[in-house]
């Protein structure tokens, strides 16, 4: 049975502010989640303390895509993200691909950080005589989850930045703790010194330092959800990069000047998850480290709320254009946001958390490492084909320019590019396993990438009505989309 929507019903709730959009953008990148779980890996195996130079590289070349993603957005208003911005600047069959790539990264991401939050939380809680099962807590945050995902997003992004400013504030109380104490010496000039910086294990660090970013690039997806997406988009991309981007390499640095330039290798190895707790309670103390302990878990809680957000986009897109079920496209009447694309993506979560469980897999070796692992790949190439797609769309308009809308795209892409095939490479490495099963998962992105662009050359000769009408520009002020002027 076929369901027509009238336009209103077809419409998200449009009260986002460029503030909410950064909080929900920033949760999505997970600051004290990425620095406690991932920093110090990179420290041990990649360059040392040449890691907050990978981190200030990969701001500068996400700055540099956000210049060309920014300009897009100007004249682009979707839900869609990805998926609209690259049909109208490299085409529909490559837009469809893109579609359901997103639609498999963001899903998988807000998987893997389910068992995140499982393994973390189980494990904090234990330390403090609650010893619960980590199935028990992936259901309870699987189902906060899902009550917040079907209702408005004022409401996730009104929790969102509760827990947001806990983190961040934590991370800033322990960076002046460091920098009082140590002074200049907590800004080591070896970390910014060609040859600690070109050192053994760039590559790693580099990988590392791109996968802490993902999830800023979100800030698109909720276009139709602000009363003005022309301006909130742009400066929210520009505020959440900028935002992370300093915090990451500011942090990273410290830490190396806490710990000393030619032992953070060392220490960072033998520690791995505990060095941030054993600097809270040198310089800070043992109940801040517990809150530390506690905003880990939110932290990640957080991300995995924001990527829920983001996948319900997707999926929501991708059912008004019937590239998957028509139903997805439903709006709730009251609440106004994508309630049967939030409850697909939370039972899509349900099943598959379950499935680990009931073979006896580990939620954080086995779920966590390979659903984000794979997650994050595709979000790179997503990213790089998004760069792409700015360069496409502004060649031969009149407002095309050298900057915004050319070399810094490219150089974006060029970044992007490194950063992928690092991630390609190191795959066995970022997700802690050799199993073929879990090695071969990259194939998945490129399948559903190719599925995608056969089933629009398809549709281009098979259905031309439904084809023309794909990756159209959703406009408050307009009853449908409009299409994309790409073939």
């Amino acid at each position: 049975m076929t369901t027509t929507l009238t336009p209103t019903e077809r419409q998200l709730r449009g009260t986002l502010t460029t503030t909410k959009i950064v909080y929900l953008v920033i949760a999505a990148a997970a600051p004290l989640s990425a620095l406690v779980g991932t920093l110090p890996l990179a420290f041990a195996i990649g360059n040392g303390p040449g890691v907050p130079a990978m981190f200030a590289f990969a701001g500068v070349t996400l700055l540099c895509f956000s210049v060309g993603y920014a300009a897009m957005s100007r004249h682009i208003v979707n839900a869609g993200g990805f998926y609209t911005y690259i049909s109208c600047g490299l085409g529909r069959p490559a837009a469809v691909g893109s579609g359901l790539i997103a639609v498999m990264a963001y899903n998988t991401i807000t998987i893997g950080l389910v068992g995140a939050f499982a393994y973390f939380a189980q494990l904090v809680a234990a330390s403090h005589g609650v010893d619960l099962p980590w199935e028990l807590w992936a259901a309870a945050a699987v189902a906060v989850m899902a009550v917040l995902g079907y209702r408005q997003i004022d409401l996730s992004a009104r929790v969102l930045s509760v827990l947001i400013i806990g983190e961040i504030a934590i991370l800033v109380l322990l960076v002046a703790a460091i920098l009082l104490r140590e002074g200049t010496a907590a800004l080591p000039a070896a970390s910014f010194a060609p040859g600690t910086v070109v050192g053994a294990g760039i590559g790693v660090s580099m990988m590392f330092a791109f996968c802490s970013f993902v999830g800023f690039e979100s800030t698109a997806l909720y276009g139709e959800e602000t009363s003005d997406p022309r301006r909130s988009v742009p400066l929210a991309t520009y505020a959440a990069v900028t935002v992370i981007a300093v915090f990451y390499a500011l942090t990273s640095w410290v830490v190396v000047g806490a710990v000393g330039p030619s032992r953070v290798q060392e220490v960072a190895a033998a520690q791995l998850g505990n060095l941030f707790f054993g600097l809270s309670d040198d310089y800070l103390s043992k109940a801040a480290t517990v809150t530390m302990q506690v905003l880990l878990c939110t932290s990640l809680f957080a991300a995995m709320l924001a990527m829920h957000n983001a996948s319900n986009r997707y999926l929501f897109v991708l059912g008004r254009e019937r590239l998957l079920p028509h139903w997805l496209q439903a709006v709730h009447p009251r609440h106004r946001s994508p309630h049967r694309a939030s409850l697909v993506q939370t039972t899509v979560t349900v099943v598959l958390v379950a499935a680990f469980a009931l073979v006896g897999l580990d939620p954080y070796v086995n779920l966590s490492t390979s659903m984000i692992g794979i997650g994050t790949l595709g979000v790179v190439v997503l990213q790089a084909l998004a760069t792409l797609s700015v360069i496409g769309f502004f060649r031969g308009r009149p407002d095309r320019h050298w900057w915004r809308t050319g070399l810094a795209p490219l150089l974006g892409f060029a970044g992007l590019a490194v950063a992928g095939v690092l991630l390609l490479d190191n795959f066995a490495l970022m997700t802690g396993t050799t199993a073929v099963v879990v090695t071969s998962l990259p194939w998945l992105i490129l399948a559903a990438g190719v599925a995608g662009i056969g089933y629009a050359l398809w549709m281009r000769t098979a259905r031309p009505e439904r084809y023309a009408a794909l990756a159209g520009v959703q406009r408050r002020d307009q009853a449908g989309p409009v299409a994309a002027s790409r073939p």
